[in-house]
């Protein structure tokens, strides 16, 4: 297990490891690593060492490696962090005598909390799948463990993003690497870890996969939850724009299309053409689609009337709006089926919240469109077009990871 840091206060980091630690998997078969950065300051080292001391005796290994700032071709992100922790370990299990071959690593962040019998799944689909070297294993991604706290447009954007990970998962022909993930050490190590310049490790992640192995890599589905914090910041405000940060490093992942073409379309190609020209298509297609879909769904009908003046005498271009507000009427169906099981998911009500929360928590469907428009579209456009400008994202923009708790202490020292 590689749970990597930057600054998140022990609350954060805390309950992921002691989720690991509670899952049914035997203890003594996890090694866990906190990799943490040196450009997080001296708080987040003493969070290390007090998480250290702690759980010391509960794995058969826990390991502190702090990540040196300013490395040589590294970008600042989290890529960096954990290919320098797999590194160290690399050396570690040759010194064990344990085989490369023998090891999953697991990677998370520091508010990932994997399901009781998480290892137990992945571990049973390594053995049965026979050629394990060339799969990750990709468990479902549900951004509920906070969800109660987080304001009423985090909640939409978090419910949606669970959505699309549990139907990504029913599509496994299209599945890429996403945040928590599972690899053999073998591969890992083989590919010298994950790249350590861009800011989009986990979807590069796949490509570099992906043309390492010559095509001859994909990523398994896990149907087994890894439960992951919705943004959450010390203010309202901060928070909005945290989201949008959030959203835009996602859609950065952009930056890999002229990656694939490179690999794709050319003469020293390793991979067969037209597998790869799929998978090419359907990455430009989805950054695209991200893009641009919330914005047709919204405006699209009245394009032909606003840019041409001839519109207005044809009986298509007037019957459009109508045609589309059927459409869009007959989609509530949809809506509302994701609204009764985005409500049968979530977790218990906490007890400091009122009835009436439960409430707010359908009610803020109603913001559905101006979430889709004004983050994902927003964010999608945003990232495409600093790619466009040249104006190039360098660091990877840390999500705050506030909790209820340190909100709570900080409002008690303005007090003081």
């Amino acid at each position: 297990m590689i749970v990597a840091a930057y600054n998140e206060e022990f609350e954060v980091i805390d309950p992921t490891i002691q989720s690991v630690a509670d899952t049914h998997y035997d203890n003594k078969k996890i090694v866990m690593v906190l990799a943490y950065e040196e450009r997080g300051g001296p708080e987040i080292e003493k969070t290390a060492l007090r998480l250290q001391k702690k759980y010391e005796d509960t794995f058969m290994e826990f390991q502190i490696i702090k990540h040196p700032r300013d490395l040589p071709d590294e970008v600042v992100g989290k890529g960096g962090n954990i290919t320098y922790a797999g590194l160290q370990m690399q050396e570690w299990f040759k010194k064990q005598n344990i085989a490369y071959k023998d090891v999953l690593v697991t990677t998370l962040d520091s508010d990932n909390r994997p399901h009781v019998h998480y290892f137990d799944y992945m571990t049973y689909e390594y053995v049965v799948n026979e050629d394990r070297k060339h799969l990750a294993y990709q468990p479902i991604a549900l951004f509920f463990n906070n969800i109660w706290d987080v304001p009423a447009p985090m909640r939409v954007v978090a419910t949606g993003n669970t959505f699309w990970n549990i139907i990504s998962s029913m599509r496994p022909h299209i599945m890429r690497n996403f945040a928590s993930h599972s690899q053999p050490m073998e591969a890992l190590v083989e590919m010298k870890w994950w790249s350590t310049r861009t800011v989009v490790e986990d979807g590069h992640h796949f490509w570099r996969s992906y043309f390492w192995f010559n095509g001859n890599y994909s990523v398994h589905p896990l149907y087994i939850p890894i439960y992951q914090d919705a943004v959450l910041d010390s203010t309202y405000l901060k928070t909005l724009k945290a989201q949008f940060i959030q959203l835009r490093r996602w859609m950065y992942g952009a930056s890999d299309i002229p990656y694939i073409a490179s690999h794709v379309f050319t003469k020293n190609r390793r991979v067969p053409f037209w597998p790869a020209f799929v998978w090419f298509i359907r990455a430009l297609d989805g950054y695209v689609t991200a893009a641009s879909v919330s914005i047709i769904v919204a405006f699209g009908a009245w394009v032909p009337l606003l840019i041409n003046s001839e519109a207005y005498n044809n009986v298509v271009a007037h019957q459009l709006p109508d045609a589309v507000s059927l459409i869009q009427r007959i989609a509530l169906i949809g809506l509302i089926v994701l609204v009764f099981l985005a409500f049968k998911m979530l977790p218990p009500r906490p007890e400091r919240y009122k009835r009436h929360r439960t409430v707010g928590m359908v009610l803020q469907w109603v913001l559905m469109p101006i979430t889709a428009i004004g983050y994902l579209s927003m964010a999608a456009l945003n990232a495409q077009a600093r790619l466009f400008m040249g104006r190039y994202l360098t660091k990877f923009d840390v999500t705050a990871k506030e909790t209820i708790a340190s909100r709570e202490r900080a409002r008690a020292a303005s007090k003081k």
